[in-house]
C-alpha cells in the first residue's frame, strides 16, 4: 500500500503547524491486553470465553466504510488503528504533525461485571502508556475509566492521570445519566485534579435509549440518535451548573460533528432568559460558558449545501472552537480543506493547531 494522508486527513495546501484531536488507538483483541490484566482477570478471560464487549459492532460495524475507509483495508498489514507503526506511515508522518490525541474506544462501559470493566480499563491504559505513548513523544491520549461507579472512575484517573502522555478522559457520549448529573462530581473533580480535558465522544452504552427509544438500525444511530446524545450532553452540563462547580473544567466534543453546535446554542440561549428561576446558576448566556470551555473537533464535517455552509459557521464561534482532526482510520466524505475554505486565511492556524494546543496545553 503506498503512502498517504489518512482518509479525510487531507491538509489541502495547509504547510502550518498540525496538531490531531482525535486519531483513534484500536485494540486489536483481548490478546493485546492479557500482559496488563494479571493472573485472575487472564484466568477470568479464559472460562468464560470473553473476546470482546458485547455490541461492538453496532458502535462501529466492522465492514463499513466509516469505520476504516476502504484505503486502509490492506489485507497484507495489520488492521488500520492497531499499531504505532501503522498510525506513522499513514497519519503522523504523512500529515507532519507537531502532536496527535489518541482515542481508544473499546467498549468498557458495555461489560455488565463492574470489577471486569474496571480492569479491562486499566489494562487498556497500561497497553496505551506501553505500546503508544512510551513510543512516541508526538503522542498524547485519553485514558479510559470504568464506567459503572463514578468513584472508581475517578480512581482510575488518579491512577493514571499524573502521566505526562494523557491530557484527557473517554467519555462515551451515550450513557444513562447525562454528564450534567451531579452523580458524576467525583468524576469531573478527579479531572480537574489531574488537569484534564473531559472528551466526549461517540460510543456509549446501549442501555441508554435513543430520544424516543432505542433504535433498530444502525443508520438510525448515526443519523439521529448519537448526534442528539450529543446535543443533550452538552445542555446538560450547560444547565446543571457543571462549570459553575468546576470553572476550571475543560471538554472537548470529538467525533461528534458540529453542524448542530450553532442551532443549539443559540436555542438555549433563546430560552435561558425566561427559564433562568429554573437554572439560578446561570448568570450570563449559555454560548459565553461553552465558548470558554469546550471544543470541537473537526471531523465529521457535515456541512451540507456548500451555498450555506460559511453561513452556518457563523452561529458560534467557530474559528476558535473548531479543532483539525483526521478521525483515522474511519472515512469521511469531506477533509479539512473544505471547512479551511469557508474560514478567513487568519483563522486556519487556530483551526489547525493552536485552539488545540492551548485547549490540550501541548
Amino acid at each position: 500500500m503506498s503512502v498517504a494522508a489518512a482518509p479525510g486527513a487531507s491538509i489541502s495546501g495547509w504547510t502550518g503547524a498540525v496538531i490531531d484531536a482525535d486519531v483513534h488507538a484500536v485494540v486489536p483483541s483481548v490478546e493485546a491486553l492479557r500482559p496488563y490484566l494479571g493472573p485472575h482477570w487472564n484466568e477470568y478471560v479464559d472460562e468464560t470465553g470473553f473476546t470482546e464487549p458485547p455490541w461492538m459492532a453496532s458502535v462501529y460495524p466492522p465492514g463499513a466504510a466509516i469505520t476504516v475507509d476502504p484505503r486502509w483495508r490492506d489485507p497484507d498489514a495489520a488492521p488500520a488503528g492497531t499499531t504505532l507503526e501503522g498510525l506513522r506511515r499513514t497519519v503522523l508522518d504523512p500529515l507532519g504533525v507537531d502532536a496527535a490525541i489518541l482515542n481508544c474506544y473499546w467498549g468498557v462501559e458495555r461489560l455488565r461485571h463492574p470489577d471486569f470493566s474496571a480492569a479491562i480499563a486499566r489494562a487498556i491504559n497500561d497497553w496505551l502508556i506501553a505500546e503508544w505513548l512510551d513510543r512516541d513523544e508526538r503522542l498524547r491520549a485519553s485514558l479510559v475509566v470504568p464506567a459503572f461507579v463514578p468513584a472508581e472512575a475517578a480512581a482510575e484517573v488518579d491512577r493514571v492521570g499524573g502521566h505526562p502522555g494523557f491530557v484527557q478522559v473517554f467519555l462515551p457520549v451515550r450513557t444513562t445519566r447525562p454528564y450534567g448529573n451531579r452523580t458524576w462530581h467525583p468524576l469531573f473533580e478527579a479531572l480537574v485534579r489531574n488537569d484534564l480535558v473531559a472528551g466526549v465522544h461517540y460510543g456509549g452504552t446501549a442501555d441508554a435509549a435513543g430520544p424516543t427509544g432505542l433504535e433498530s438500525w444502525f443508520l438510525e444511530e448515526y443519523v439521529a440518535g448519537l448526534p442528539s446524545a450529543f446535543q443533550a450532553q452538552l445542555t446538560s452540563m450547560v444547565s446543571e451548573g457543571l462549570f459553575q462547580k468546576f470553572p476550571e473544567l475543560r471538554v472537548s466534543f470529538l467525533e461528534s460533528g458540529f453542524s448542530w453546535v450553532g442551532p443549539t446554542l443559540w436555542r438555549m440561549d433563546r430560552e435561558w432568559p425566561s427559564l433562568r428561576r429554573d437554572v439560578p446558576w446561570l448568570t450570563e448566556e449559555p454560548s459565553k460558558i461553552v465558548g470558554r470551555h469546550v471544543k470541537f473537533s473537526g471531523q465529521p464535517i457535515d456541512a451540507g449545501p456548500a451555498a450555506d455552509f460559511a453561513n452556518s459557521l457563523g452561529w458560534f464561534d467557530a474559528a476558535d472552537m473548531l479543532m483539525f482532526a483526521s478521525d483515522y482510520p474511519h472515512g469521511h466524505e469531506l477533509d479539512v480543506g473544505h471547512l479551511l475554505a469557508a474560514l478567513p486565511a487568519a483563522d486556519h492556524a487556530k483551526v489547525m493547531a493552536e485552539n488545540a494546543r492551548s485547549h490540550y496545553r501541548l
